[in-house]
């Protein structure tokens, strides 16, 4: 089976490609991505420089990729390129006869923009933090006390995120975040979790995994993982309500039992590797149940620690020089 994932570069994209290595299908990988020092290039079976996402020649450059590979699936390893995607999903799947697992533009929009995700989960009646735009924060200091906590309404890991203890450091994190949320701390680090959900094509969730994390820039670099974490069920409820495809990813913290949810990625989630290790593959199982039909099975996943640590890759100067000499063409192939 040819599987075409996006953002080489990035963890996630990263993370889908181990995701498909440790899988037992023997998948063909070809990879894109706009820089030619990306980890991901290397270690797939085709790869592809395209540009960036935010370039007019992007999805141009694509469609030729998809003309030329034929993939069965497009897997999507960055945010931005998410929305290009959901877009146009009907006309790429029908004209190159793939399937593209991507949420609907409504559902990407809300798990993008942080206000939206709170008002999402407000008119549902599901849990979340208590939050403000800045014309609220009078409000938002009459239930709750310091800490809040300052960040973008459009942000990923932990970028432009300020825990704010008095009026003083509120009053800064406004002026150097542009486009803020204002939310309340709930319970401590010790208590942050991250839960990968699946949807399949009718719509329903038929596996939650759910780990304790703790973060470096952002990133999980240390995660628990918890079976029969009694937040699945709550999960799956709000992945249906939101009307999700495929993956999903929920970050929250637990206050007295209750998830709050700060945060929603209407995609896979770089750690789905670390999923992997535990039993589930996410990627793996997605992409069988899309393309062939398969069912998703019940995740039958163990309670291990998994902690993450550096790694190298050798690149040879040929390798890297049939990028840099022809940067941004299609036809500039890493085998």
């Amino acid at each position: 089976m040819k599987v075409f994932v996006t953002g080489a570069g990035a963890l996630l994209g990263q993370g889908i490609i181990k995701c498909l290595r440790m899988a037992d299908t023997p998948y063909h990988i070809i990879a894109v991505d706009p820089d030619p020092r990306s980890v991901g290039l290397y270690w797939a079976d085709q790869a592809y420089l395209v540009p960036l996402a935010i370039d007019p020649s992007y999805l141009d450059v694509v469609c030729r990729i998809l003309e030329r590979e034929k993939p069965d699936v497009v897997l999507i390893g960055t945010d931005i390129e998410l929305m290009i995607y959901a877009q146009n999903k009907l006309e790429l799947e029908s004209k190159y006869k793939t399937r593209i697992i991507v949420s609907p533009p409504h559902v990407i929009q809300i798990a993008d923009d942080k206000w939206l995700t709170y008002e999402f989960l407000l008119k549902n009646g599901f849990p979340y933090p208590k939050s403000v735009l800045p014309g609220g924060i009078d409000d938002l200091l009459r239930e709750c006390d310091f800490p809040l906590i300052v960040k973008p309404r459009i942000g990923a890991r932990s970028v432009g995120v300020h825990l704010v203890k008095n009026e003083e450091e509120l009053n800064q994190a406004l002026r150097c975040v542009e486009n803020p949320i204002i939310q309340e701390c709930v319970a401590t680090a010790s208590q942050e979790y991250t839960s990968g959900v699946v949807v399949d094509m009718e719509g329903v969730v038929r596996a939650a995994v759910t780990m304790r994390r703790e973060l470096r820039d952002g990133n999980t670099y240390r995660a628990y993982v918890e079976p029969d974490a009694p937040f699945n069920s709550l999960l799956a409820k709000i992945a249906e309500q939101l009307g999700g495809v495929g993956p999903l990813n929920f970050q929250f913290r637990v206050e007295q039992g209750i998830p709050k949810i700060f945060e929603i990625n209407a995609r896979f989630s770089g750690t789905s590797p670390l999923r992997a290790h535990a039993g589930f593959n996410s990627v793996n199982y997605l992409v069988k149940h899309y393309v062939l039909g398969d069912p998703i099975p019940v995740p039958q996943v163990r309670a291990i620690a998994i902690f993450r640590y550096w790694d190298e890759i050798v690149v040879e100067p040929e390798q890297l020089e049939q990028f840099t000499n022809n940067l941004g063409l299609v036809d500039t192939v890493v085998s």
